[in-house]
């Protein structure tokens, strides 16, 4: 299943951006830069190889049902910490898309409120998905019940 992100081709390139806020500087902060290098990507790029993209903030909780590194409660870098994920045709598209006249001056007023500098790193599309629907969440539990003891 290839659905998560609409028109995005199976051997996509997704990159990842992690985001480390600098004291002095809030979420807010965050959105506004985000939001306006987001719209060049877009205004821009969006013939040009970008496909899509996402940006989540980190909300404090630990899953200790999914981590196996110790039982933390909360995670020290809440509302500090946030991921800017895109997704690209090729490598090749999004570099390009960096070299922009028009993306580096925005691309820099983002670095100015990180503390963490930033690493890019870019991933290759394995499998991404959506939910089941109700109808085909009951039709995968029967077929699994169904074969999976055969």
């Amino acid at each position: 299943m290839a659905g998560l992100i609409p028109n995005f081709p199976h051997n996509g390139v997704v990159t990842v951006n992690r985001v480390i806020l600098k004291d002095g500087y809030t979420v807010d902060d965050l959105q506004e830069r985000v939001a306006v290098l987001c719209e060049n990507v877009k205004t821009f790029h969006s013939d040009t190889g970008f496909v899509g993209g996402f940006v989540c903030l980190n909300k404090g909780d630990v899953s200790n049902e999914g981590s196996t590194i110790g039982k933390a409660v909360e995670s020290e870098l809440k509302g500090k910490e946030a991921l800017i994920v895109t997704f690209w045709n090729t490598f090749e598209d999004h570099e390009k898309s960096h070299r922009s006249e028009t993306f580096q001056p925005l691309f820099q007023q983002v670095l100015d409120l990180c503390e963490n500098g930033n690493e890019e790193i870019a991933y290759e599309m394995l499998w991404s998905g959506k939910a089941y629907d109700e109808e085909e969440a009951k039709a995968a539990r029967e077929a699994k019940a169904r074969f999976s003891a055969a």
